[in-house]
């Protein structure tokens, strides 16, 4: 018989969702009650769902923890506990134990500290309940969590599916991304995708700052200046195992009514009596929520009811004869609407070949056609190109429509194979998108959970993981099924519960319909096109560029008196600050000088050696991210380099380009302006840059109606002389270069929210001209101070925002 797991019950996790879950509830004095009626509600089902006969609900204590020793501002921006919470957490504390559950505080560490411990030590089954990511770092094979609010949980595939890192690669996730909540530093301007992708690549956080050169760009850059601080903030981020408890018997005891009822009678609470009274109320317990299994079925949704029918059954069939292929060709020409997805060799959409295709009719009824899986045993499958040939017309025919999952992958191999996908109507990661935008994770895995409360099969479920994960085309037939069935399976079911979503707000459905889903298809040529570069001249500017960062390694020497690692953040500051004696203008969190590009832009202003690390810092980040890559990434049938363009990334809906990022290439600087000139037409074509003139103050005059900046557009006027004119009080003719400089920075700087003390900086001049310069602006064109304040107090009220074309 399996054991039963110790339960630990994230408590302080649960009192501020249940605080901000729910209306502001009164007991009989008007006290506030809200916290404790959600919290003993989510005690008493995530105890009905376990059976939980161990069981331990821990709080944070009051005081300071070791972390605020380690670093002063540690939660620093957090504000106070509301006092109308902070009343209710006595009471709290009281019915938990009255309710027979034991309570665990502990001074100078933190609740999750004290859950990590008692974890380490329990030799068997562990299911921590909590809302709180960072607890993904104590997932392994005994410990799992599992969000009682939402129903889901997470085992260790599940912690790679949410997070694209593994448990124990968790601590460096949050060191590199930081935490704003908590104030734990991270690499500026790194999120979890960037920090996963760097953890994926080189393993561990150690490893990443071993080799912090090798990282290209501008992430790049973050990484290293910022250096200092990840020790400290994986310091941070680490949940102890090693807290020295009181002694607990952590069994779970029948409630005391002798304190539960003047509780209940105080709090207002008496139908919690009424159902301890219910017949069979001491001894009901649910089984514990199902979990995926390899079985055919399916585990019921989270929450779901019973008895009735399972709302996820499947019925999935693996296609392996012609009389089968048949079959189904005909089930897909008569639907209406039919989910379709690839399983293939790579994810680099130009290297792609087929291994198997999936179909879903009905949701739960879906087919996995194997046609290239090849390992000992292999079924006999179809033939892949006489497949494909029959299945070319229906699934290029534009009066088919198709929904698939990121559909612009699936139609970039399918491209591979010489079909051009038509009917492609709905893609359901756009679809999450434009439904709710501000949600970071859209893939299918996250999407399952949030929408259908499902947990879907993981990739790593049926190839393996790390050093031994297996191509797929060498995962068992029946296995592979059963994964690419699910997924055209649950991309049907998404887009059914997804998009009646989108239709009852007409404005979001029209964007997804009029903007994202023909832009598709263009991106897709885009894509497949890719873009011609001159690699020999980019590996002549990559010589140049190298000979260059050794003329000015050299002259940092010679300013410094010595030679140092220039690369080295630490010998650089004690260069700069102990030797050179130069101001220190801000410190790191660890109380290091700081070695920033800004810090260093302000130094370079009086002093030479700063300059020079500057001027190498942008040539190593030019030559590291385009002269020496650039050529790599050159595909060897086409010749051409093929980026990714992103779609579901922005909140605000703009585009992005990754691998390589082909929307940031340098122009400011004389080296970057030679690397686009390595950007070339074939013979015969030419390049055309085409860029809207003043785009961004356009839509300001059209947003705010400021009748000064229409009538300058309306005049065809130089926008920028015009602000000048206006702010520095002279005829559009006399207005000077610095004035037109200075007024294009206020133009550009204050519709996106620069402060007097960020336009001071910019114009190198003091806070009190900034100051005056931001409210002639704001006398000026009073239209746009309208329309800044009013968009504020529509946050405020509406909890959002929108874009002229809706997208929240």
């Amino acid at each position: 018989m399996a054991t039963a797991p110790l339960v630990l019950v994230d408590g302080s996790s649960y009192l501020y969702r249940a605080f901000h879950a729910l209306p502001p509830l009164t007991g009989p004095r008007g006290q506030p009650t809200g916290a404790v009626v959600g919290v003993t509600h989510m005690l008493r089902r995530l105890i009905d769902e376990t059976a939980a006969t161990r069981i331990a609900v821990v709080f944070d204590a009051k005081g300071p923890t070791f972390r605020d020793e380690l670093f002063a501002d540690y939660k620093a921006h957090r504000p106070p506990m509301p006092d109308e919470l902070r009343g209710q957490v006595e009471p709290l504390l009281a019915l938990t134990r009255a309710l027979g559950l034991p309570v665990l505080q502990v001074s100078g560490v933190e609740a999750d500290d004290v859950i990590g411990t008692l974890a380490a030590r329990e030799p068997g089954p562990v299911l921590i309940s909590t809302g709180d990511k960072d607890m993904a770092q104590l997932v392994d094979a005994r410990v799992t969590l599992v969000n009682t609010m939402s129903g889901t949980t997470l085992d260790r595939a599940g912690v790679k599916a949410k997070f694209d890192v593994f448990p124990e690669q968790m601590i460096d996730l949050l060191a590199l991304m930081g935490d704003s909540s908590d104030n734990i530093p991270g690499v500026t301007g790194w999120g979890p995708k960037t920090a996963a992708k760097y953890l994926n690549q080189y393993g561990t956080l150690e490893s990443l700052l071993a080799n912090a050169g090798e990282v290209p760009g501008k992430v790049g850059e973050k990484l290293r200046a910022s250096l200092e601080v990840l020790a400290l903030s994986k310091e941070l981020a680490r949940i102890r195992c090693d807290v020295e408890l009181p002694v607990l018997d952590l069994a779970r005891q029948p409630p005391d009514r002798a304190a539960l009822e003047p509780l209940c009678a105080e709090l207002g609470f008496s139908s919690l009596l009424r159902s301890l009274d219910a017949p069979g109320a001491k001894t009901k317990a649910a089984a514990p929520p199902a979990t995926r299994t390899a079985a055919a079925s399916a585990p019921v949704a989270a929450g779901a009811a019973g008895p009735g029918p399972d709302p996820f059954a499947r019925h999935y069939t693996t296609i392996l004869t012609e009389a089968e292929l048949a079959a189904w060709i005909a089930k897909l020409e008569r639907s209406e609407l039919f989910a379709v997805d690839t399983e293939t060799t790579s994810l680099e959409y130009m290297k792609a070949e087929i291994v198997g295709l999936s179909f879903a009719v009905t949701p739960g009824e879906a087919a996995y056609l194997p046609l290239a899986h090849a390992y000992l045993d292999a079924p006999l499958q179809l033939d892949r190109t006489a497949t494909l040939a029959r299945l070319k017309p229906l699934l290029e025919d534009p009066r088919r429509p198709k929904v698939g999952h990121n559909l612009k992958y699936d139609a970039h191999v399918l491209a591979n194979h010489g079909i051009a996908l038509g009917g492609m109507a709905f893609d359901t990661m756009l679809e999450s998108y434009v439904y709710d935008a501000a949600s970071n994770r859209h893939d299918m895995d996250s999407l399952a959970a949030r929408e259908l409360s499902l947990k879907t099969i993981s990739y790593e479920e049926v190839a393996g993981k790390g050093a031994k994960q297996i191509p797929f085309a060498e995962v068992p037939v029946e296995r592979a099924a059963e994964y690419a069935a699910e997924d055209a399976d649950v991309t049907l079911r998404l887009h059914r519960s997804l998009m009646p979503k989108l239709r009852a707000e007409p404005t979001l459905a029209e964007l997804f319909h009029d903007l994202e889903m023909p832009l598709l298809p263009v991106l897709l040529k885009m894509e497949h096109d890719g873009v011609l570069v001159d690699s020999a001249l980019l590996r002549q500017q990559s010589t140049e560029l190298a000979a260059r960062m050794a003329e000015l390694e050299r002259e940092a020497h010679r300013l410094a008196g010595r030679e140092f690692n220039i690369n080295s953040p630490k010998q650089l500051g004690q260069i700069l600050f102990e030797e050179a004696k130069l101001p220190v203008l801000r410190k790191t969190p660890t109380g290091q000088p700081s070695t920033a590009e800004d810090v260093l832009e302000e130094l370079a202003a009086e002093h030479a050696l700063p300059r020079a690390i500057i001027d190498h810092r942008s040539l190593s980040k030019l030559k590291s991210t385009y002269t020496d890559t650039l050529p790599e990434l050159v595909h060897p049938r086409t010749g051409r380099v093929h980026t990714s363009y992103h779609q579901a990334v922005a909140i605000t809906g703009r585009l992005s380009s990754s691998d390589p990022n082909l929307q940031n290439i340098p122009i400011r600087t004389a080296e970057g302006r030679r690397i686009r000139q390595a950007f070339i037409a074939p013979p015969g074509h030419v390049l055309l840059a085409a860029d809207y003139s003043q785009i961004e103050l356009r839509i300001m005059a059209h947003l705010s109606q400021d009748a000064g900046l229409l009538e300058a557009f309306a005049a065809d006027r130089d926008v920028h002389q015009a602000t000048a004119a206006e702010v520095f009080d002279v005829e559009l003719e006399a207005v000077s270069d610095d004035q037109r400089r200075a007024a294009k920075a206020i133009n550009f700087g204050l519709i996106y929210g620069m402060s007097a003390h960020g336009l001071s900086r910019q114009l190198d001049i003091s806070r009190t001209d900034a100051a005056k310069y931001v409210d002639l602006y704001f006398d000026r064109y009073p239209g746009v101070k309208r329309y800044m304040d009013q968009i504020r107090v529509t946050a405020r009220e509406q909890g959002a925002v929108t874009t002229v074309f809706g997208r929240k």
